[in-house]
């Protein structure tokens, strides 16, 4: 099996650009009903997510395996005149890495893997880094995209939104679940037919 840094070294490198450059849906709706203040984007790819943030009022922290992924998001938070003291990229496995916290937003939107990926012990740390009052976000697929493999990746099935809290098992009285839906997008597919996607997204908030 590929190591999780070479595979997805590889997977952005042998492409000018993976994702659209947007932000995530589910995480744009969140964010404006949120005060801006310190924000943590796990597996942040080529900087949609955070260059958003930034641009809104956030300071962001994005953190990415792969080298060439925050070389572009470096670059797509120039290209939008971000300025250095409102997002900085960190190149690190998520399994390790750590700072001193805490966070008024964390996010992981869409951090599936088709190699290793110790999915529920990256988030239960991720909680860690949460502020009081601050939330936890968490965008998955809830169903395979049309086209895709991930049923051949995914055997056991994609975690739905309860299943992801249920999998967190954080302490409710520490935690409170504000939004735990799935909510349905347009989107275009890789031929570029329209389709919808299914997108688990869970919202918790440390009390």
């Amino acid at each position: 099996m590929d190591e999780p840094a070479d595979f997805w070294e590889q997977r952005y490198a042998s492409s000018d650009r993976v994702w659209s450059g947007h932000a995530n849906r589910a995480l744009v709706d969140v964010a404006l009903t949120l005060t801006p203040g310190r924000a943590l984007d796990l597996g942040c790819g080529e900087g949609g997510d955070a260059v958003w943030l930034a641009e809104h009022g956030w300071q962001v922290t994005g953190i990415d395996i792969s080298p060439s992924a925050i070389a572009r998001a470096r670059g797509a938070a120039e290209a939008a005149g971000i300025a250095a003291d409102r997002v900085r990229f960190v190149v690190s496995d998520l399994e390790s890495w750590a700072d001193d916290g805490p966070y008024d937003l964390v996010s992981a939107c869409f951090l599936h893997s088709p190699v290793s990926l110790s999915r529920e012990q990256i988030l239960r740390r991720a909680a860690e880094r949460v502020s009081s009052g601050g939330r936890l976000l968490i965008v998955s697929h809830a169903a395979p995209p049309p086209g895709s493999r991930f049923a051949e990746h995914h055997p056991e099935g994609l975690p739905q939104p309860d299943d992801e809290v249920a999998a967190l098992d954080l302490p409710a009285d520490q935690w409170e679940v504000e939004i735990a839906e799935v909510r349905r997008r347009p989107a275009t597919g890789p031929d570029g037919e329209e389709t919808v996607l299914d997108d688990g997204v869970v919202l918790l908030r440390r009390r």
